[in-house]
């Protein structure tokens, strides 16, 4: 869904309405530690106890909240790597109808296993040798779903602005944000509700070093397509940025920062050991630039976003021993 060229900071807002009551509301924590180590006032605001254990709830819900009584009485459908199967499995849920969801062969098995604990229906593929949204639109098509994708849709980029609104709301003013890039609806519905609300606000995204296809993009002008990225954040493993999405980022984005997956993992047990939160890769991506200093002429006081925490405990520590 292309067609829409902008989404709004009314389109946020009412999207926040929508969804309130249903998603939570997140905290924003504190670290006088990663304050000293950065050298700014930093406000970190955790998705990871967002339903579902990340951002994706919102903006899956704003999106299937929305479609018709006939829509929903057929079902929905959606591709994901793991969070964003999970959330329109929950929507569904919360809808009283059926999800059905492809997902990658190589899916985290707690990401597949709690997708299914939501009563989706799950179909599996190869990312390294599948187009997922061909065989998504495909198996929508086959069985009259209607499918929800991941980014590339403007309600679920409103849904998912709601975090940020929800952050700038509590902390007020700020002079960056920095947000995970993996298809580029986060940052696409972040940088509408941070330049919405405070037009001086500068957003940062941040990529993975092999999957840096929207910092490409971006260069170029134009949509880039990469070899699936291998990075231990699989919720950032995107090969080409989304039409929408990248038409949002373009006119939104200031910058892309890019972290190793060392530097994933050193943010991973940061997090852990002073924070007391558990963070997925993915969503220590933001936090690993910060911390790693990949962020130039760092500003006094910083937004970041932890866009989830959906991992296991056995496959936590494998990350964190390399």
């Amino acid at each position: 869904m292309t067609d829409t060229p902008h989404v709004t900071l009314e389109n946020v807002r009412d999207a926040a309405v929508r969804i309130k009551g249903v998603a939570h509301r997140t905290p924003v924590l504190r670290s006088r530690t990663l304050d000293g180590l950065v050298g700014a006032e930093v406000f970190v605001k955790c998705e990871n106890f967002q339903r579902i254990g990340a951002f994706k709830f919102r903006g899956a819900y704003n999106a299937a909240s929305q479609l018709s009584a006939e829509q929903l009485a057929k079902g929905i459908a959606a591709y994901s790597s793991g969070n964003h199967a999970q959330a329109v499995a929950l929507a569904a849920r919360e809808l009283g109808t059926s999800a059905v969801i492809l997902m990658p062969e190589d899916t985290p098995h707690s990401k597949m296993a709690a997708t299914a604990g939501y009563g989706a229906e799950i179909v599996t593929y190869d990312r390294y040798t599948g187009d997922r949204v061909a065989i998504g639109e495909a198996l929508a098509a086959d069985r009259g779903l209607t499918l929800v994708p991941p980014y590339e849709h403007p309600h679920v980029i409103a849904g998912q602005g709601t975090a940020a609104l929800e952050l700038i709301e509590e902390v007020g003013d700020l002079d960056a944000l920095i947000v995970p890039v993996g298809g580029g609806g986060l940052i696409a519905g972040s940088a509408t509700a941070a330049k919405g609300l405070l037009p001086g606000v500068k957003v940062i995204g941040v990529e993975p070093e092999g999957g840096d296809d929207t910092k490409q993009s971006l260069e170029a002008g134009r949509r880039v397509s990469i070899p699936v990225p291998r990075t231990i954040a699989d919720g950032q493993a995107a090969d080409i940025p989304g039409e929408l999405t990248f038409s949002l980022n373009q006119r939104l984005v200031d910058g892309i920062a890019l972290i190793s997956d060392d530097q994933i993992r050193d943010a991973m047990r940061f997090a852990f050991e002073r924070m007391k939160i558990v963070v997925e890769p993915s969503g220590a991506s933001a936090l690993a630039a910060l911390l790693a200093h990949r962020i130039d002429r760092v500003p006094r006081r910083i937004g970041v976003i932890i866009s989830g925490g959906n991992i296991s405990a056995k496959r936590f520590t494998e990350i964190l021993h390399g």
